[in-house]
């Protein structure tokens, strides 16, 4: 199933959040320095990172009630499966260290959102202190402005996007720039797709499953179309991939991954567009790279900060 879109804001919301985002860099001198720097940017912000992780149920529920008889309800996670816990009066974060490092190093940044944005911090404070509980929406809104935290200070704003300009327009380039930013191919690979200047779209697939009467077929995660793709091609809407879909051809069965495929695909006034396709199986996703032929002589065009909001 598709995941739900986790990253929309209004757009002078993500212009308060990246600003926030922007003054921890400067504050933590974080700009040129690869991979994010965390320990600088935790001492900026002013919080710390719990010492031994605590993400087994019985620490769990031993933390809970050490704060208080329903503490579970007040206790906000960064993600529905408890990856990350911030503790608002404590001024501590709390990170599944059992994760990827590159997750670790995404929920982190995120948690410090949390407390370095005023209003979540009082309100995280306020909540824990009481038997009550965020409103759904505002928990959403403050899990969307952590995600935007989070992105803009693991990819140093459009530092990110200036660089995959200088590279080759493939699908190794986020494989690689995850390394120098210290992210998951999964964050990377999203990130060089909404802040590209040109046309392409990055599918993230769950793992390639076989099914009994139809073969192989993956279901789709998320969907990263570039600004100027949605422009020309609309925004993608597939939930499955299967050996029948236009993009069947390219899923890596059995191998890593799969060389560039030359396809089809129509336009918003159905032009068909000659389009390349390659894709890498990173054994959590099966990432695809979608591009018409046209795009890999696009003029070079910088997108401001903040365009298209979205996130990690």
């Amino acid at each position: 199933m598709t995941k739900p879109d986790d990253s929309s804001l209004d757009p002078e919301d993500l212009r308060a959040v990246e600003e926030r985002a922007r003054k921890l860099l400067d504050r933590a001198a974080a700009w040129d320095r690869f991979p994010v720097p965390l320990d600088d940017i935790l001492a900026a912000a002013e919080v710390r990172v719990a010492p031994t992780s605590m993400f087994d149920a019985a620490a769990i529920i031993a933390y809970v009630r050490s704060k208080a008889a329903d503490a579970g309800v007040r206790i906000k996670s960064a993600v529905a499966k408890v990856f990350g816990l911030y503790d608002a009066a404590e001024s501590l974060i709390h990170i599944d260290d059992k994760v990827a490092k590159s997750k670790q190093t995404f929920l982190t940044l995120h948690e410090t959102a949390h407390h370095d944005m005023p209003t979540h911090r009082k309100l995280f404070r306020f909540f824990q202190d009481c038997e009550k509980t965020l409103a759904p929406e505002i928990a959403d809104q403050f899990e969307r402005e952590a995600n935007n935290f989070a992105r803009y200070a693991l990819f140093k704003g459009d530092t990110y996007a200036r660089y995959a300009a200088d590279c080759a327009f493939e699908i190794k380039t986020p494989m690689n720039l995850a390394k120098k930013f210290g992210a998951s191919v999964y964050a990377s690979a999203r990130e060089f797709a909404r802040t590209n200047h040109r046309a392409c779209v990055v599918y993230i697939l769950e793992p390639i499953q076989f099914v009994n009467g139809h073969g192989a077929e993956a279901v789709v995660r998320r969907i990263e179309p570039s600004p100027s793709f949605i422009m020309q091609f609309g925004r993608p809407t597939d939930a499955k991939i299967t050996l029948s879909h236009v993009l069947g051809p390219v899923m890596p069965i059995g191998r890593k991954m799969t060389r560039p495929v030359s396809l089809l695909i129509r336009d918003r006034n159905g032009v068909p567009h000659e389009c390349v396709a390659e894709a890498f199986d990173t054994k959590h996703n099966v990432l695809i790279l979608l591009y018409p032929i046209n795009a890999l002589t696009a003029s070079t065009i910088l997108l401001p900060p903040g365009f298209g909001a979205a996130v990690a």
